[in-house]
């Protein structure tokens, strides 16, 4: 499950994540000049179209990226703003010329391969995540100091002195909280151990997993470490328990983030907590504010972070982030007290994002008045709590949080609300308060198992669709998968695939094949589109255009080349874009279905190529079988076969075959074997002729050896020729057998 709010049940207020010094005003409100880099883009030619935001991201899937293109997607949609997703980094995805027409103002997540043509084309753009060295850009980034701080002296707290800081450098905001741990330790007058700060090779458990070797020789001296990511601490945490280190009694550990798997590891992870939707929504905010001509805050934005005790870090507690003991109201009466109970219990649920002052607490969680009616009935005595409604309305909290011990906060919250006002209880009440607080933990807990058991439930789902899609994509024809009938085992409502017209430029899109769920149009296959109208807008459905779903555009590439785009707008392409990476799977078997259709093509333009050669290759080997034994009707009756270079056993078999079939063929009665062009004739070859002579005189012909020398015959010594007869010279022929030949023509033409 991915951090944060699960789906958009619960509607945020817009004020959220708003720009310093903005609270409170109306979309579009001027706070200062804008400046050049501010221009908004002129509008598209023809029909008007929304107002577009373009995200380039490299990643859609994982805790960060999924819940960051939420975050984006829900604040534009408040703000009636469409949101097109570019997977890949501007370079690859040719920003700003892919989609140019249709955007408004970019947001550039971490990666800033190609941002220079992006700052060129003059369109407002922003960064989230990271800030690039060598352009001056505003950036939405968390607050990295303040969140490493509260953790350093947490541990310096806990008593620790040599702290440990590990962390993959190669990441800007690491980066940034490894020089916070600097800071912090020459606050509390800590003196910095260089060795104590350890390198990691990614931001994953991996990485942790790997500098396991390199802190682990750091103990017993060492007794604490921070993490730039959880994922790096619990990998590390795997690693020192499989060397036998206890965490938190032989080592404390705090990591950065607060994934989901920070609460159920063992020990759970103390941590800094921050929403990764809150960026998201900060970033929206940011970048249409810019869209709307207006300056762009000097420092960018920085979203806020809370610390997270659990027990890695050596806390006894079940979960702290806010004082509860002194957080229950005061208010005289019990209605404010109920009124201010509900606006604390949703600012739990909310850490670290705060609840604007003018947000009523319904407009987060629409169910928790009705909870904190209940919690009075049960103090009151006057109503049992229905368990089936609160459990409905923890289901709504858990949209909002899926952390249990920030939703098992809440319970003491309400707990804690008699002995705040003043009002002990009597015996008969504290047991009422009891059962209801009993119940509303049971609630909670069969919230969050209906949110894992539908979260089991989404994750069958996306198996049995990426085995369709596989099916489909890896065994369906060309047609099949080009025109992306695929796509109806989906929740897609609409794609279209485009192919590079010239994928050496890349400057031109062709439509291999589109599908439609709802009825809207699509470009017609083989229509051409320019990269900067692609997807065509007035082919979006309206469920795109009014900004309800947002636009992915996914390039399809393989290992020998980039194919092309495909577009694709649906009610849940973001979230089946978390872990498992659905979406990204789609175009990479996509990519690999056009390769092997290339690879067959290219094999079947080979397999007819070889097919050509083959036949002329046999014609040439005929016509040279010709010249290699010649037949030259010489005279009436009299057939010359001129044999020049080396005759092996082959060459003699062809002549012997070639001899007897034109003897039949010109009913000859004299062969003259020419000799005089052959260099030497073995025991084997001379056999061979005497075999053809006597295969002649079978057909009433007799053969003539002409031009044997004396190094022919040589190797006829020993080979019976059976009467085969010789001549020195062709000349020599000719004179002997002219007159027979004459004789033998003039008694066929008599027989006529």
């Amino acid at each position: 499950m991915r951090q944060g709010r699960q789906g958009s049940g619960v509607p945020l207020p817009e004020q959220w994540g708003e720009l310093p010094g903005t609270a409170g005003r109306q979309p579009g409100a001027k706070v200062g000049a804008p400046g050049p880099e501010a221009r908004p883009p002129e509008p598209a030619r023809g029909a008007a179209r929304p107002r577009t935001v373009g995200v380039i991201a490299p990643i859609l899937s994982g805790s960060f990226w999924g819940p960051v293109l939420i975050g984006i997607h829900e604040a534009a949609q408040q703000r009636g703003i469409r949101t097109l997703v570019l997977r890949g980094t501007p370079s690859e995805v040719r920003a700003p010329a892919l989609a140019r027409e249709q955007v408004d103002g970019w947001i550039v997540i971490i990666e800033f391969d190609g941002l220079e043509e992006l700052a060129r084309a003059g369109v407002p753009f922003i960064t989230l995540g990271a800030r690039p060295s060598d352009i001056d850009c505003p950036a939405v980034l968390p607050d990295n100091h303040g969140g490493i701080r509260s953790a350093v002296r947490h541990l310096i707290e806990h008593g620790h002195r040599r702290i440990a800081f590990v962390g993959n450098f190669a990441a800007y905001d690491v980066r940034e909280r490894r020089d916070a741990y600097k800071d912090t330790l020459a606050e509390a007058g800590i003196p910095l151990d260089p060795d104590l700060v350890i390198a990691c090779d990614n931001n994953m458990y991996s990485g942790g997993r790997g500098a396991a070797p390199a802190l682990l020789s750091k103990l017993p001296a060492c007794t604490a470490a921070v993490f730039g990511t959880d994922k790096n601490a619990l990998g590390m945490m795997s690693a020192m328990k499989a060397a036998g280190v206890r965490v938190p009694e032989d080592f404390a550990i705090v990591g950065f983030d607060d994934v989901v798997e920070a609460q159920s590891a063992d020990p759970p992870l103390t941590t800094i907590r921050q929403r990764f939707e809150m960026m998201g929504r900060a970033a929206c905010d940011l970048i249409a504010s810019m869209i709307d001509g207006e300056a762009p805050p000097p420092g960018g934005v920085r979203t806020a972070n809370a610390l997270i005790q659990r027990s890695s870090c050596g806390c006894n507690v079940i979960q702290s982030f806010l004082d509860t003991d002194g957080a229950a109201p005061s208010a005289a009466s019990e209605e404010d007290a109920g009124g201010a109970l509900a606006r604390q219990m949703v600012e739990l649920l909310l850490v670290p994002q705060p609840l604007p002052p003018d947000t009523p607490p319904t407009a987060v969680w629409p169910a928790v008045a009705r909870v904190v009616d209940m919690f009075l009935a049960a103090l009151r005595g006057t109503a049992p709590a229905p368990a089936a409604e609160l459990e409905r309305a923890y289901r709504q909290a858990v949209d909002i949080t899926p952390d249990l011990g920030t939703l098992m906060a809440t319970a003491r919250l309400m707990g804690q609300l008699p002995e705040r006002r003043g009002a002990p209880l009597d015996a008969a009440a504290r047991r009422r308060v009891d059962d209801f607080l009993e119940l509303t933990r049971l609630a909670i807990a069969r919230a969050r198992l209906g949110a894992e058991t539908q979260h089991v439930h989404q994750l069958g789902v996306l198996a049995r669709t990426n085995h369709d899609v596989s099916f489909a994509l890896l065994g369906g024809t060309r047609q099949e998968y080009r025109s992306l009938g695929w796509l109806e085992t989906t929740t897609v409502v609409w794609g279209c695939l485009a192919l590079w017209e010239d994928p050496a430029a890349r400057d031109g899109l062709v439509v291999a094949g589109a599908y439609s769920r709802d009825g809207s149009p699509v470009p017609p296959d083989g229509s051409r589109c320019a990269i900067e109208a692609f997807p065509p807008a007035e082919m979006l459905p309206p469920s795109a255009t009014d900004g309800t779903f947002m636009v992915l555009l996914l390039p399809i590439r393989s290992a020998q080349r980039d194919w092309g785009i495909l577009a694709l707008v649906g009610p849940t392409v973001v979230a089946m874009t978390g872990d498992e990476g659905t979406v990204a799977i789609w175009g990479t078997l996509l990519g690999a279905a056009l390769e092997r259709d290339a690879l067959l093509e290219s094999l079947s333009t080979q397999h007819a190529d070889l097919q050509k050669a083959f036949a002329i290759e046999r014609a040439l080997s005929e016509t040279v079988r010709e010249l290699g034994c010649p037949i030259i009707p010489l005279l009436p009756g009299v057939l010359l076969v001129p044999l020049i270079g080396m005759i092996d056993g082959g060459r003699a078999q062809q002549v012997l075959e070639k001899v007897t079939e034109a003897v039949s063929r010109h009913e000859a009665r004299c062969v003259l074997l020419d000799l005089t062009g052959v260099a030497f004739v073995d025991a084997q070859v001379a056999h061979l002729l005497g075999m053809t002579s006597r295969a002649a005189a079978l057909l009433g012909a007799r053969v003539y050896l002409v031009g044997v020398r004396p190094e022919i015959a040589t190797g006829l010594v020993d080979v019976d020729l059976d009467g085969l007869a010789t001549f020195s010279s062709l000349s020599a022929a000719l004179r002997e057998l002219a007159p027979a030949g004459r004789r033998a023509g003039g008694a066929r033409r008599d027989a006529r």
